[in-house]
């Protein structure tokens, strides 16, 4: 199959590729290398795409002709960044999502994988989140997708077919890594510190899913027969990996010897969610979450230990979403709405984030 991803470039989009390539598609991406400064390890046998810079919200019809499927990954990813700026969160996560969505059905494009989040459970009393489950998204972000989400289900029909995977927060090694999310970011910690500071008590509930178990789903979706995933959505992970933030806190000391994790008190945050992952491990043909949290802590423990991580990597902006817009805006790279400004008369396309 002739897949475009969006966001090639990024945490997932760059082991994804590597997946998708492998299992024998041909791939192209659309990246505008916001991230690109970062690079944290090499994997020679990583399968790397062509990629087309090219900024999402102007992307043409023409552009999408000749591709068969398209995985959208390619927004303003994060709570903190999309609470940074709301009102360009929705434009670009929303608006150009949906509109994206419309040329690639336009175009004649069949499959529309759309990467969703299970944030957009927000907040429970402890019952496990199902598919049927009503949202209730505390951020922007999270908001963002319920909206995609409800829009580009209305224009699934006989062509065009979209499936959303709400995936459960990602961890893992990436060579175009993330600390910005919980498990890697506590590991980070525990390599350079030798211990887990945190600020809160540990008690909200976080599911989790490893990034290649993410590239996997993903590519059963393009694989599966059209009337399984067909205007479906599948929350992404494994009943057995919902955790309470301090036990991941504990798994990872548990990886990193001599690691000591001490709490805090409650920190306000009210987000705190458990889901039920039945549908996806007994529904899409082909697919199991294959690795837990205690796999991705000593893969990460044994990566940093490989290359020698220091501390000063870890905390590179390029491995923090909100740091590196930050550092694209304040050394005026890119303006107020994204998009990269002009170089030697010479314009260049912006996004993905």
């Amino acid at each position: 199959m002739k897949v475009l991803v969006t966001g090639v470039d990024g945490y997932i989009g760059t082991v994804l590729a590597d997946y998708l390539t492998k299992r024998g598609h041909t791939v192209t991406g659309l990246d505008t290398g916001y991230y690109r400064d970062g690079w944290l390890y090499n994997d020679h046998a990583l399968q790397r795409p062509p990629c087309v810079n090219k900024d999402l919200r102007t992307i043409t019809e023409d552009d999408l002709r000749g591709f068969e499927a398209v995985v959208h990954l390619a927004e303003l990813s994060n709570d903190p960044l999309g609470q940074h700026n709301p009102e360009l969160t929705y434009a670009i996560n929303h608006c150009g999502s949906v509109a994206f969505a419309k040329k690639c059905m336009k175009t004649g494009i069949s499959r529309f994988v759309y990467t969703s989040s299970c944030s957009v459970y927000g907040t429970g009393s402890g019952e496990f989140k199902t598919e049927d489950s009503e949202t209730n998204p505390q951020t922007a972000y999270a908001k963002c997708k319920v909206l995609v989400e409800n829009d580009v289900s209305k224009l699934a029909d006989d062509e065009f077919s979209p499936t959303f995977l709400r995936n459960a927060t990602a961890y893992g090694p990436s060579p175009r890594m993330r600390f910005d999310l919980v498990l890697n970011n506590l590991c980070g910690l525990a390599w350079t510190t030798n211990e887990i500071k945190m600020t809160s008590d540990g008690s909200p509930w976080r599911p989790l899913v490893h990034v290649r178990d993410i590239a996997q789903a993903i590519a059963c979706v393009l694989e599966a027969p059209t009337s399984i995933v067909h205007n479906q959505v599948f929350n992404v992970g494994a009943n057995t990996e919902n955790y309470q933030v301090k036990e991941i806190a504990e798994i990872v000391a548990d990886s990193f010897p001599g690691c000591v994790p001490t709490f805090g008190k409650s920190d306000g945050d009210n987000r705190s969610y458990r889901v039920c992952f039945e549908k996806v491990n007994s529904v899409l043909p082909g697919f199991k979450c294959r690795s837990n949290a205690a796999t991705g802590a000593r893969e990460l423990y044994e990566l940093f230990q490989r290359i020698d991580m220091p501390q000063q990597t870890f905390e590179f902006r390029a491995y923090t979403r909100l740091k590196q817009l930050q550092y694209l805006l304040c050394t005026g790279q890119i303006d107020e709405q994204l998009y990269w400004k002009e170089t030697n008369g010479s314009a260049s396309s912006a996004l993905q984030l």
